[in-house]
């Protein structure tokens, strides 16, 4: 899968999943000890996120990281 793709599967999941459990950027944040901005930046596919933030923000969200990438 190019980098590109990837990008856009976490950007679209983490988006869809945060409107589903009803939790806003802020809050995500929050729980994951991380800026609202770096949150932002990974669901609009400004930033690569390392194997170790897709893992918090999976903790935080209560899913794995796999429902996060694919």
């Amino acid at each position: 899968m190019e980098d590109f793709q990837l990008n856009k599967n976490i950007a679209d999941n983490l988006r869809q999943i945060r409107a589903r459990k009803r939790i806003s950027q802020d809050k995500l944040a929050e729980l994951c000890e991380m800026s609202q901005q770096y949150i932002c930046k990974i669901e609009n596919e400004k930033v690569n996120p390392s194997i170790y933030v897709l893992y918090r923000i999976s903790e935080a969200l209560h899913i794995t990281v796999n429902e996060l990438v694919y």
